[in-house]
C-alpha cells in the first residue's frame, strides 16, 4: 500500500447490484429463488422485532430492569437469535460496552487523531484480509476499510502491552456491520478487557497465553464427551491447535457461515466463551461417525471444512444447548494452571 496515500484517500469501485448480495452484504455464490420462504420468515421477524422492543424499550432505557425481572427469558430470547435490526443495539447493551462508552466521551476520538500506533503498517497490510467478499470492505480505501483501520488502531494504542494482532480485525469487522466505529471500539474493549466476562486480552497477548489454556480445556472436554473420538485423534496425532485455534482467536467470525456466526456471537456476548466450546463438541458430536474413520490428512481437512448440513443453526444449536461445560472446564482450567505453575525463585 502507497504510503503516500492515507486510509483516508477513497477509491471508489463497482458496487455489486442487490440482487447479487445476501441479505448481510455479502456476494452471494448462488442465487437461488426463495421468495415464499423469505415472505414467512419476514412475517415471523416482524413478529419477534415487537416483542424485543417491548423487552429492551427506547434506546436500551428498559433493558436492565428486564434482565433482573425475567433474566430466563432474555437468556431463551438471546438464544433463538437476536433480530437483526436491533442486533448492534442489543450486543452493546449485553456485553457492558454502551456504559463504558458513556463513561468515556471524547476518548475514541484522541486514539483515532491525536494518536500514533507501532502497529499501523501491520493493519493496513491486513485490512482486505477481513471479510473480503462483503460490499461494506470490497472497496479499497473505502468506507469500511478505513473503520477498520480506525478501530484497529485506537485500540493498539488503547492497550498497548497488547497492541495489534491479526485474529482481532475479524472481531472488529463483525462489529461494524452492526454499530458505529466507537460503538465497535467500546465492545472490543469490553471484551478484551473483561466488562461482563472474563477478559480475553489473552488470545492476543504474546505467546497467545489464553489461546494455550483453552486449547487444553477444549482436548480435555474432547477426552470427556466423546472418548472414543478423543482416542482415535490421539492415535493419529491430532490436537486441537491444529483446527480449533481460530475458533477461539474470531469467535468463529474468520470461516464459519454468517447466519451461524451471528447467532453464536448472540450467545457468546450474553453467556461467554463457554459457548465456543460447546459449539466446537456439537460439531464434533454431529460429524463423529464420519471423523472416527478417517486418517490423518483427510481428518484434518474435514476438521477444516465441516459439511453445510453441520453449519445450520436450526441443526446445530440445539445440540449446543444441550451440552454442559461449565463443571468440566473449571475443573481442567485448575488442572492447566497447576501443569503451569512456574516455579518460585527462592531469594
Amino acid at each position: 500500500m502507497d504510503r503516500s496515500r492515507g486510509i483516508n484517500d477513497y477509491e471508489p469501485g463497482p458496487v455489486p447490484s442487490e440482487s447479487r448480495v445476501d441479505r448481510y452484504g455479502f456476494i452471494k455464490q448462488n442465487v437461488s429463488n426463495s421468495s415464499a420462504a423469505e415472505g414467512l420468515g419476514k412475517s415471523r421477524e416482524a413478529r419477534r422485532v415487537r416483542k424485543w422492543r417491548k423487552m429492551i424499550g427506547v434506546g436500551g432505557s428498559d433493558w436492565k430492569h428486564y434482565v433482573r425481572r425475567k433474566p430466563h427469558v432474555v437468556k431463551r430470547r438471546i438464544r433463538k437469535g437476536i433480530p437483526d435490526c436491533l442486533r448492534g443495539l442489543v450486543w452493546q447493551l449485553i456485553s457492558g460496552s454502551r456504559d463504558l462508552l458513556l463513561m468515556n466521551p471524547g476518548v475514541y476520538e484522541q486514539l483515532v487523531i491525536y494518536e500514533t500506533s507501532a502497529s499501523e503498517l501491520d493493519i493496513i497490510r491486513d485490512i482486505s484480509r477481513t471479510f473480503p467478499t462483503h460490499v461494506f470492505f470490497q472497496q479499497r480505501h473505502g468506507p469500511g476499510q478505513r473503520s477498520l483501520y480506525n478501530v484497529l488502531k485506537a485500540y493498539s494504542v488503547f492497550d498497548r502491552a497488547v497492541g495489534y494482532v491479526q485474529g482481532m480485525g475479524f472481531l472488529a469487522g463483525l462489529l461494524l456491520l452492526y454499530m458505529s466505529e466507537e460503538d465497535a471500539f467500546w465492545l472490543l474493549v469490553a471484551l478484551l478487557k473483561g466488562a461482563v466476562h472474563a477478559p480475553m486480552e489473552g488470545l492476543y497477548q504474546v505467546g497467545l497465553p489464553l489461546v494455550q489454556q483453552y486449547l487444553f480445556q477444549f482436548e480435555h472436554l474432547v477426552r470427556e464427551h466423546l472418548p472414543k473420538l478423543g482416542e482415535h485423534f490421539s492415535r493419529e496425532m491430532i490436537n486441537p491447535s491444529m483446527y480449533a485455534s481460530q475458533w477461539f482467536i474470531t469467535v468463529f467470525s474468520y470461516s464459519f457461515p454468517f447466519p451461524l456466526a451471528l447467532r453464536i456471537w448472540d450467545v457468546f456476548l450474553f453467556e461467554g466463551v463457554k459457548i465456543v466450546f460447546k459449539v466446537g463438541l456439537a460439531l464434533l458430536k454431529y460429524c463423529h461417525d464420519d471423523l472416527i474413520n478417517l486418517s490423518f490428512e483427510k481428518l484434518i481437512h474435514a476438521l477444516r471444512n465441516f459439511p453445510e448440513d453441520a453449519m445450520n443453526p436450526d441443526i446445530l444449536l440445539p445440540m449446543v444447548y444441550s451440552i454442559k461445560v461449565s463443571r468440566s472446564l473449571a475443573e481442567s482450567k485448575i488442572e492447566y494452571e497447576k501443569q503451569n505453575r512456574k516455579p518460585k525463585i527462592e531469594a
